[in-house]
């Protein structure tokens, strides 16, 4: 079964600069759009960014742009999340995904970011 793994999760202060990452094991999902969403406590997981197949058009949520990046690596079969000018309000649960349909149904088991004031 096809496995996405995020990492680079953790503690950091207000400010500060964190890149994630998402490994696929699957070659397939080279040719596929990806995304990054995020679950805050007591929230609903929210979209963040996403990244063509191509490595072209990329999407942001209003609340990340600016200050959060989206790249694809598919040497590497790894997207990547980097994340400058963090707050506290970024802080949750983030979650890479894979779109092979018309939905994102391939998601990864989340890497936890927390940002201290």
């Amino acid at each position: 079964q096809a496995q996405l793994i995020e990492s680079g999760g953790r503690l950091v202060q207000a400010g500060d600069s964190l890149r994630l990452s998402c490994a696929a094991s699957d070659r397939t999902f080279t040719i596929r759009t990806k995304a990054w969403f995020r679950q805050a406590p007591g929230k609903e997981r929210e979209f963040v960014a996403s990244i063509d197949w191509s490595g072209g058009p990329r999407d942001y949520a209003d609340s990340v742009k600016g200050r959060f990046t989206i790249s694809r690596d598919d040497a590497k079969n790894t997207v990547y999340l980097q994340m400058n000018s963090l707050k506290p309000e970024d802080t949750a649960v983030y979650y890479c995904a894979v779109r092979t349909g018309t939905e994102f149904d391939i998601w990864g088991q989340g890497t936890q970011v927390t940002v201290s004031s």
